[in-house]
């Protein structure tokens, strides 16, 4: 394949991005329900795509009928590009996750985010619990599916687009490629489902007397709306952290993530190396560990390692940020063009059921868990964890900014904390990236019993032990920070 077709395929993917993000501006429905620019962009291209455009194209005859039926709108090339895309960029996501974050102590983390820790904990792990309980007793018996299927509401809701794409060479490794795209539609329905659901709870919780920043139901700006600044609003990018007449300062970034990418490789392949001396002839587990959790721990060891020798601060999390959330609308926009329709259609009553089991428990965690574990600000703190479990990080970070646009609890800093115990597990950590090889090599009860327990053991963590606190002065003390500091209206994380 030429870099030509390469080139081609990345100006085709941010046009996608383009014509999603003015679908955004120009359509009510997707300001109404805060739909993201690369979703309505997947969507478009998917249309586009030999799944809908390529069937109809097949009924003409000819060499432009036969040019469509095989590629859609834009070719065979441009589609093997697209789907290769995603097992790549996902490793981006995860290399800048820690990348220019402070890193506070173990016990500040305890203190402030442990009720939060618990919560998530709740949620990844019983997502497994219900996904392969659901496998085993109706999945398998009645549709033939493999227990691998119980891993697929963890992949794609709180693993979300960039997980479940980065699990697809995971599954055709383990012979059911059709997981790949399931867990791909699964993460879109917990995108949408999770803002929707997100905001109908605030709006609820709001109306009720359930929340403590926003107390009336406010419209929000068109601006909001369309997802766009205002002309007198200014927000930066990132902070410069080298001059530009040495190095360009997103270079400079791009060769962290880099650098951050190849430790994990060499992690990965070091791992693995030892799995074939060692144990490989009895069972192979590690050879079927994706790239991208370890890119992650590559991170943090970077991170580490500069603010070791002084020089941490070369890298901004800010223009991290940047570089993750291009990696991931473009991820987004690739795994939704390149998914299988017709893998959806055959296993759409397990898809289906999937999703509503996903849903269900979420909710239920979300409106009787978190505020009987959370003291205080329960729903400005819980709805970022719903948001996360149901799609991805940012999710939870737009509910959190609607239910507290100013910062003014401590749910992002605690929200914060909290991933940097939960991620490298959960949510495209290393017990996602194990769960389907170790279900594939041992079954699914050693991984349902192991879930089980875990999942009761955060519960009764964060209901016997956090919930009974009345009060947490950790919280306290960062309430009278903020308001020292900011007059009682501090930004938001």
């Amino acid at each position: 394949m030429s870099a030509n077709v390469v080139g081609l395929a990345l100006l085709l993917l941010a046009l996608m991005l383009f014509i999603g993000k003015i679908m955004r501006i120009r359509m009510k429905v997707t300001q109404k329900l805060f739909l993201p620019a690369s979703i309505m962009g997947g969507f478009l291209a998917l249309l586009l795509g030999p799944e809908v455009f390529g069937r109809i194209g097949g009924s003409i005859d000819g060499g432009v009928g036969n040019f469509i039926e095989n590629g859609g709108a834009f070719g065979s090339d441009i589609l093997a590009v697209w789907s290769t895309l995603p097992g790549l960029l996902i490793s981006v996501v995860f290399a800048t996750l820690f990348l220019g974050q402070k890193l506070p102590g173990p016990k500040s983390v305890y203190n402030l985010a442990g009720p939060q820790l618990a919560v998530g904990v709740a949620f990844a792990s019983g997502q497994y619990v219900v996904g392969l309980l659901l496998a085993v007793a109706v999945l398998a018996p009645l549709f033939g599916m493999t227990p691998m299927a119980g891993a697929l509401i963890e992949i794609g809701f709180e693993g979300g687009h960039g997980t479940a794409a980065g699990m697809i060479p995971v599954f055709d490794e383990l012979g059911w490629s059709e997981g790949g795209d399931l867990a791909v539609a699964i993460a879109t329905v917990g995108l949408v489902g999770g803002i929707v659901i997100g905001v109908g709870v605030i709006n609820w919780a709001i109306r009720t007397g359930r929340t403590e920043v926003v107390t009336e139901v406010k419209d929000r700006s068109i601006a909001e709306q369309r997802g766009l600044f205002r002309k007198d609003e200014q927000y930066t990018a990132g902070t410069l952290t080298s001059r530009p007449s040495s190095i360009e300062p997103l270079s400079l970034h791009v060769a962290f993530v880099a650098v951050a990418i190849l430790i994990g490789v060499i992690l990965l392949e070091g791992i693995q190396w030892i799995e074939q001396m060692l144990w490989a002839d009895t069972v192979e587990l590690l050879a079927y560990v994706p790239l991208f959790p370890l890119a992650m721990i590559g991170g943090i060891i970077l991170q580490l390692s500069l603010n070791k020798i002084g020089y941490g601060h070369l890298i901004d999390a800010g223009i991290m940020l940047r570089i993750q959330g291009l990696a991931l609308d473009l991820l987004i926009v690739a795994a939704l063009a390149t998914i299988s329709l017709e893998a959806i259609a055959d296993n759409i009553w397990p898809f289906v059921l999937l999703c509503v089991a996903g849903i269900v428990l979420n909710v239920f965690l979300l409106l009787w868990m978190v505020p009987r574990t959370i003291p205080s600000f329960w729903l400005e703190r819980g709805i970022g964890d719903f948001g996360q479990s149901m799609g991805v990080t940012a999710t939870g970070l737009i509910l959190m900014r609607i239910v507290d646009p100013e910062g003014k609890s401590p749910a992002f800093e605690a929200f914060g904390y909290k991933q940097l115990v939960f991620e490298p597990f959960f949510g495209g950590g290393l017990i996602t990236a194990i769960s389907v090889p170790l279900i594939f090599q041992f079954g699914p009860y050693p991984l349902l019993i192991s879930m089980t327990v875990l999942f009761v053991a955060s519960m009764a963590w964060g209901l016997l032990f956090w919930g009974k606190k009345k009060s947490d002065p950790h919280v306290d003390k960062l309430l009278e920070e903020k308001e020292q500091t900011s007059g009682g209206a501090a930004e938001p994380v």
